[in-house]
């Protein structure tokens, strides 16, 4: 099977989460995975391009040098903030009302839905998407669409949930990614495409309300037969609770966040031992700032419990609270805080579980995929893996060449080369023969002598220079015999005070000389021996006595 890279990216208040998958068929693997800062994002809604697209850059850029692919597409998230739902219905007056419903035939009623729904100001707004809730025959009504394929009727007549969001915030998002080269391939409304990620089917079947705990939006999506029957969102989150710290402690918000990661929990009456904690923050200029936890902990839950009464009254909107069989799924990154979960169970009555990226969706060794904030992203790629027209990426030039086989050549008649011709070797020249000393000086004390015969001639050259023959005492044969043994120079005697031995007393027991056992001492040691031996028979003899007197 044929593989393609699927690139997504999520634009959030805080951060930027940018997911690589290598797709192959129905197997999805995930590459890369990457959050960083954001800049220009408010609510989930571009308002400053510019600034976006510099950090989007630099998040793409990583990945590419990473993976050694060149990112030329990516499919990206809606904003989730002001979006209103709209109820829309469409009828179809079919040709041959004794012939099957095709899915054909539903696929055309949703796209009129979304054509031919008319728009307050078409300046302003634009349509996010539509969700079909029932379809009615002429002998059935309020059927799913599952259920109507493949049956007869003259007419269809279907009812859709049409989402409808800013326009100015979706051509930002082409604003930005045009500013950096990247095509946007598909752009989704993330509430509709998160089930996929972190649901499973029998949730979405008996009825689940997904909150999606953001940093600037959070939004609750209902499920119920398999159909996204309800969609609201409200301008508070994570970020929210951030400015609530920063505010009670007098400090940044950065230095806030980062309080909130470490510590940040609800409920703080069970908070236990980390009730007691008191955090101290040292300033340069001021004393020091001291941060109760438990203290903090009311404040996180005051927000939470507001944002948790909103969506409990959306919920309570759509129609659906008492059929909730599968209660609550919190995700997003405020599902992180410590005891999050715990208390929107004991505020709505609902179960409730924190929503992780399904492991048997996806399959990635990054940091961070399987985590709650990474719910989005994953369910992009999901949802663009089942458009196979979707390709993000391509292998680099020098990727390409490395995987690349080695082509052969087809077999050709080399042409014929000339015969090779070593060069002449030619002797070097003859070196300058060494001149022969005409006499050796002698050395001042240690030298040999060689040995002569008696009737030795002397070498003529020793009588060219009379002078120097009558000093030399050695001299070269001039035949080129064996040498005979040197004959050993005689050693002088040793001047005074040489050769003496280190006095041991001063120097060390290393240097002293052996001492020679004088025969002297034998002979004491014998008589000391007798002495000894006859002592001691008194001493037996005299205390034998006076045992006997006794």
């Amino acid at each position: 099977m044929e593989e393609r890279y699927i690139t997504a990216i999520d634009l959030g208040t805080s951060k930027i989460t940018i997911a690589v998958a290598k797709v192959t068929g129905n197997d999805v693997q995930i590459v890369y995975y990457n959050e960083s800062p954001s800049q220009g994002i408010k609510n989930s809604s571009i308002y400053n391009p510019t600034m976006v697209s510099v950090n989007l850059k630099k998040a793409v850029k990583e990945a590419e040098d990473e993976l050694k692919i060149k990112i030329t597409k990516a499919v990206v998230g809606l904003p989730r903030y002001y979006v209103k739902q709209e109820t829309a219905n469409a009828t179809l007056n079919r040709t041959d009302g004794d012939a099957p419903i095709s899915k054909e035939e539903i696929e055309g009623m949703k796209s009129m839905a979304l054509e031919e729904y008319p728009l307050n100001d078409a300046k302003k707004e634009v349509i996010y998407g539509a969700v079909a809730q029932s379809f009615s025959t002429e002998d059935y009504i309020n059927q799913l669409e599952k259920d109507v394929v493949g049956m007869v009727s003259d007419t269809l007549e279907g009812n859709f949930k049409i989402f409808i969001g800013n326009r100015r915030s979706t051509s930002n998002i082409d604003t930005a990614f045009n500013a950096i080269d990247l095509a946007v391939a598909k752009k989704y409304f993330t509430p509709s495409v998160m089930a996929k990620a972190c649901l499973s089917e029998e949730e979405i079947e008996n009825g689940v309300a997904l909150i999606d705990f953001g940093a600037g939006t959070t939004s609750v999506t209902v499920y119920q037969g398999k159909i996204m029957r309800h969609y609201a969102s409200i301008p508070f989150g994570g970020k929210s609770i951030t400015d609530d710290i920063k505010n009670e402690s007098t400090i940044s918000e950065r230095l806030a966040e980062n309080i909130k990661l470490a510590y940040g929990a609800c409920m703080p009456n069970k908070l236990q031992n980390l009730s007691e904690k008191v955090i101290e923050i040292r300033k340069s200029d001021n004393g020091p700032v001291h941060i109760n936890v438990k203290y903090m902990s009311e404040v996180i839950s005051r927000r939470v419990e507001e944002i948790v009464d909103a969506m409990l009254y959306e919920i309570q909107s759509s129609g659906f609270a008492d059929n909730l069989r599968s209660g609550i799924v919190l995700t997003g990154g405020g599902a992180n805080l410590t005891n999050c979960s715990n208390y929107i169970k004991e505020l709505s009555g609902y179960n409730v579980r924190i929503g992780f990226p399904r492991r048997n969706m996806i399959s990635s060794d990054c940091n961070g995929v399987f985590e709650a904030e990474a719910a989005t992203v994953i369910g992009m790629i999901l949802a663009a893996k089942e458009e196979v027209h979707i390709v993000c990426a391509t292998e680099s030039a020098t990727t390409q060449y490395a995987t690349a086989p080695i082509q052969r050549a087809a077999a050709t008649v080399p042409p014929a080369t000339p015969a090779y011709n070593p060069p002449t070797y030619k002797a070097p020249a003859a070196r300058p023969a060494t001149p022969t000393p005409t006499h050796y000086e002698p050395m001042e004390s240690t030298h040999f002598e060689p040995a002569h015969t008696a009737n030795a001639p002397v070498p003529p050259t020793k009588q060219a220079n009379p002078s120097q023959a009558a000093t030399a005492k050695v001299a070269p044969t001039p035949a080129p015999a064996p040498a005979p043994a040197p004959k050993p120079v005689k050693v002088e005697k040793a001047k005074e005070n040489e050769g003496v031995l280190i006095d041991p007393e001063e120097y060390g027991p290393e240097q002293a000389k052996p001492k020679k056992i004088r025969k002297e001492n034998v002979y004491w040691t014998k008589i000391k021996m007798a002495f000894d031996k006859g002592m001691g028979n008194l001493y037996d003899m005299a205390h034998d006595d006076e045992s006997k007197q006794e």
